[in-house]
């Protein structure tokens, strides 16, 4: 894998080898940094060439995993398989259920408010695309991207049926439907038009990625959530050579595997009562003075990510796996080391 370079501004450069980039570093041109998982350099001094190739993202979007590939016609950067997020809708609708649960107890309760939720991008939908540009714009920040290329997923609306034209009571809920569109297609719209802030949008149907594929002679696995570069990433591998060329074949086929934290919100208490009908707190983004997701340095368990809390300790977790470690850490053992919202790892390879 390459090192993504930038400047003394933030800007960023073309990739260096990492032979090159550690040579740097020891003589002081260099100075290392992690960028949400992918190890980075920033050049102290003036670069000898600010000229750049043209650099493409190929974006495979997906219901579970999703694929991210930054390639340029020599050389195939990094491969990113993404965890989709897919628990929004579910939440929402039992925040929805213990809202309207609570106004049939006896306890102190604000008026009603506006649904605030009309209108707009639905809050699944939101969340979904929006982890896509989240990462689109975190590779944005370390390459230099001259376009993305995104596999167009399309959804049709249901068709105004000749049956119901007799009945007139049928006639405006059908016209009214049928001028709507699908979550799918408002949230890839709404993609397509934040992304092209960012750089250039080329789009390819699914059709034409399985033609680039078969072209390549390259098989996509029916393993959908297997950690392997057939899964996904072949897919947007294929859509950023078809635009920068270069290769017949993969030359870099390592993954990097980002997930998502999950962070509940704020809650008056737990949904289900404990013994003796106690409600403890529960949610939010804060333990003891960590913000949730934050990267720390513990004396005993090394590098871990900060959980909730219970009474005056803290829970940790582990960077790569998110399993958890501890419960009963001392905030005052932690080093904070950086926020974080998603766990990144490389996986090994087959």
């Amino acid at each position: 894998m390459f090192v993504p370079v930038v400047d003394v501004q933030q800007n960023p450069l073309m990739p260096t080898t990492p032979t090159r980039a550690r040579r740097w570093v020891r003589s002081g041109k260099a100075t290392p940094f992690w960028k949400r998982g992918v190890f980075c350099v920033r050049l102290n001094v003036e670069p000898s060439d600010r000229s750049t190739q043209f650099i493409a993202v190929g974006i495979d979007p997906g219901s579970k995993r999703e694929g991210f590939t930054v390639k340029s016609a020599a050389h195939t950067y990094i491969n990113v398989q993404a965890t989709a997020v897919d628990w929004v809708k579910d939440a929402v609708e039992v925040r929805r259920s213990m809202r309207r649960a609570r106004r049939f107890r006896k306890t102190p309760c604000r008026a009603n408010r506006r649904n605030r939720s009309i209108g707009g991008l639905p809050p699944s939908t939101r969340a979904r695309w929006g982890w896509k540009l989240r990462i689109a714009s975190w590779l944005q920040k370390m390459y230099p991207i001259t376009v993305f290329v995104v596999e167009d997923v399309c959804a049709k609306t249901k068709k105004y049926r000749e049956a119901y034209k007799p009945l007139k009571q049928h006639a405006g809920a059908a016209q009214k439907f049928n001028a709507s569109f699908s979550p799918l297609e408002v949230g890839k719209w709404w993609f397509y038009s934040e992304l092209r802030k960012l750089a250039a949008v080329e789009t390819r149907q699914g059709w034409e990625t399985k033609e680039l594929r078969d072209q390549h002679g390259l098989r996509k696995s029916s393993s959908k959530l297997a950690e392997r570069f057939s899964a996904h990433c072949v897919d947007s591998w294929v859509l950023a050579n078809w635009y920068v060329g270069g290769h017949t074949k993969p030359d870099n086929t390592r993954l990097l595997v980002v997930v998502p934290l999950r962070f509940h919100r704020r809650q008056l208490h737990r949904l289900q009562p404990e013994a003796g009908g106690i409600r403890s707190r529960y949610g939010g983004t804060r333990s003891h003075g960590f913000k949730r997701g934050s990267l720390v340095k513990h004396p005993k368990f090394g590098l871990t990510y900060v959980g909730g809390f219970r009474n005056d300790r803290i829970s940790l977790h582990a960077a790569d796996s998110g399993e958890r470690i501890t419960k009963a850490a001392k905030p005052e053992e932690c080093r904070f080391l950086t926020y974080n919202t998603w766990r990144a790892r490389l996986p090994r390879m087959p």
